[in-house]
């Protein structure tokens, strides 16, 4: 090859070759980072219902991973057994998994608040054992499918953009809107942010705190009934399906620290950018220990988490 054809090689052939494995690199970033995001918006709404009650209780709430799975189980019921509409499912399963997550406190959970977090521990991973053996005696063991009105794709740029995957994004965006406006703009919400400031002070000045209580801890079942719903179609469902989700969410309201409501989302965020990058790039075994190796490695730097303060509450 002469000097001349060298050169015209390297500036024809050769920059179309770098240009297509860049460019390839370039789409396969894209889709895991879209992947990724829509993964994490389940693990940051899974640490919302954590951060909301521990807010509000100090109690943590470690079967909110059954709670989604509940809420699943009851718009898969809704959608194939009743034959009633997707969204009407959706309400379905978000009403009733919050009434049950209210009676859940009114009945057992109030009786614990002053007791030490260990007894709180146990009680709460009681519960989603219960929860899990009632599913598997009521739905069995099988495997199931929710039918859901976002079967299709789209490709821009030669990224894949799944509905499913879309509507997860979008229905986070929409209930991470609804609760910040609730929070903001009603006398109700104001009282939750009152009560999970200070208890005492909230009870002097007339605040049902018992009520609130119970209502926040509906509002935590409501988001997690939603997430479990969103989730359906990408990993199908079963009773153990919140087992998996609950850790990866503690991680991410750990990481994005723990009584914080903007961390909780950003941290599930990172959660599932950074599992879908590392199972791409790393060994199978690296994938599901990623999130929590980075999350160690934020609280040596950061104990309090990357929103999260050193302030204590006082009651």
């Amino acid at each position: 090859m002469t000097a001349l054809n060298s050169r015209s090689y390297w500036h024809g052939t050769r920059w179309r070759e770098i240009a297509r494995h860049k460019g390839w690199k370039l789409v396969n970033f894209l889709q895991l980072t879209l992947n990724g995001l829509a993964v994490g918006c389940i693990y940051g709404l899974v640490a919302l219902g954590f951060v909301l009650i521990y807010k509000a209780t100090e109690l943590v709430n470690f079967a909110q991973g059954d709670l989604l799975m509940l809420g699943a189980f009851v718009a898969y019921m809704s959608v194939v057994w009743w034959k009633l509409d997707y969204w009407v499912a959706f309400l379905i399963a978000g009403v009733l998994v919050a009434v049950f997550g209210a009676l859940l406190d009114a009945v057992v959970l109030r009786r614990v608040i002053g007791q030490p977090q260990f007894a709180v521990v146990m009680l709460t991973i009681g519960l989603g054992a219960i929860f899990r053996t009632f599913a598997s005696v009521t739905w069995g063991s099988e495997i199931y499918t929710l039918p859901t009105p976002f079967g299709g794709v789209t490709t821009i740029g030669g990224v894949t953009l799944s509905h499913q995957y879309l509507s997860i994004v979008v229905g986070t965006l929409l209930l991470c809107g609804l609760l910040y406006l609730f929070f903001t703009h009603t006398r109700i919400g104001i009282a939750m942010q009152a009560t999970s400031q200070n208890q005492l002070a909230a009870y002097y000045m007339g605040i049902p705190v018992k009520l609130i209580f119970s209502m926040i801890w509906a509002i935590s079942a409501a988001v997690a009934a939603a997430a479990g719903i969103l989730l359906s179609p990408v990993t199908l469902i079963d009773t153990n399906m919140g087992l998996a989700v609950a850790l990866k969410a503690f991680a991410a309201a750990v990481l994005g620290g723990f009584g914080s409501i903007p961390g909780a989302l950003i941290g599930g965020i990172i959660i599932g950018l950074i599992e879908l990058y590392a199972g791409a790039t790393l060994s199978e075994g690296l994938k599901n220990t990623a999130p929590y190796i980075v999350m160690l490695a934020v609280l040596a730097i950061r104990p309090q988490g990357l929103f999260g303060t050193l302030a204590r509450k006082k009651v």
